[in-house]
């Protein structure tokens, strides 16, 4: 059985919410999207992308074909649009049968397992991540580097050809967590706070998300935070 929590809120800074997320038990479907472009753009390519990958999800398809297809979907929209903006959105997206889970990413939109310890499961698509991994930059110091929004993959802008949808698979045991949330969550709440959170079994799924956007605003509310909590009972 699979409890869960969600919840996604402005923020303190922003006046529109362009991120947007889903939850299903029966579909063993779960995704964060956070939305970028501007002038509602931002929300419409989050919106697209969500609905998108639940069609094709419950058509049939694979986690990663239905989000490569919200990708062709959010490129065909921003064209028939006047303007010809590009819009894009990040997605991190779960699909669960019975003990196991197949995670699916794309920008920095994140994961975490929790099962006695807090270990991300997703790999940033960001200019800072890029620089951790050339050793040029450490965590602490991407936390506050000026580029730190700037993300490599998106849906609806990056080139499909050089699209890179990233999936993780797993096993999820009794206990375990998985944590989903947009970068308005981890730009305000550093790791060992999720972690203490997650830690707490006294805390229903949706207690323990709502107290995680409270963090978030506390931090500061910067920008749209959201957050999906599956916890196997």
């Amino acid at each position: 059985m699979i409890e869960f929590g969600h919840l996604s809120h402005v923020g303190l800074r922003r006046e529109l919410n362009e991120d947007t997320y889903y939850g299903d038990t029966e579909l063993g479907l779960w995704l964060v999207a956070d939305g970028m472009g501007g002038h509602e753009f931002g929300e419409v390519a989050s919106a697209l992308a969500r609905d998108t990958v639940v069609r094709e999800v419950k058509s049939g398809r694979t986690l990663v074909d239905s989000i490569r297809s919200a990708d062709e979907e959010i490129i065909r929209q921003s064209r028939r649009r006047a303007e010809g903006l590009p819009m894009g959105t990040t997605m991190v997206a779960l699909r669960t049968n019975d003990n196991r889970f197949e995670l699916a990413w794309v920008g920095d939109s994140r994961a975490y397992l929790w099962n006695g310890q807090l270990r991300q499961l997703s790999s940033d698509h960001s200019y800072v991540q890029e620089l951790i991994d050339q050793g040029a930059i450490t965590p602490e110091q991407a936390r506050t580097h000026p580029h730190r929004n700037v993300v490599t993959q998106a849906l609806g802008v990056t080139d499909p050809e050089s699209l890179k949808v990233e999936t993780i698979s797993g096993e999820l045991r009794p206990g375990f967590q998985i944590l989903l949330c947009s970068d308005g969550l981890t730009e305000e709440v550093d790791d060992a706070t999720i972690g203490s959170l997650l830690s707490q079994p006294e805390l229903s799924a949706q207690e323990c998300v709502d107290h995680l956007v409270s963090a978030a605003l506390d931090g500061g509310g910067s920008d749209n935070v959201t957050v999906v909590l599956l916890r196997r009972v």
